[in-house]
């Protein structure tokens, strides 16, 4: 019996490490590969800029009265 519980947990052991490394692949493709469809094919990955918001006059037009 002790045998078999071996087995068992190895067989376990193993199946685990394979869905992390799985899981690690889809992580690693969706990271790395280009999203943002062009008409010339996908778009190269590039950094995203962030901008701060302007003054006060810089909002949207209507103002939320609640």
């Amino acid at each position: 019996m002790a045998g078999e519980a071996g087995s068992g947990a190895l067989r376990e052991l193993i199946l685990v490490v394979a869905v992390a490394l799985a899981g690690l692949l889809l992580a690693m493709v969706a990271a790395f590969a280009p999203w943002h469809a062009t008409p010339a094919g996908n778009a190269p990955a590039g950094l995203v800029e962030l901008h701060s918001p302007g003054g006060p006059g810089s909002g949207p037009a209507d103002a939320h009265v609640g």
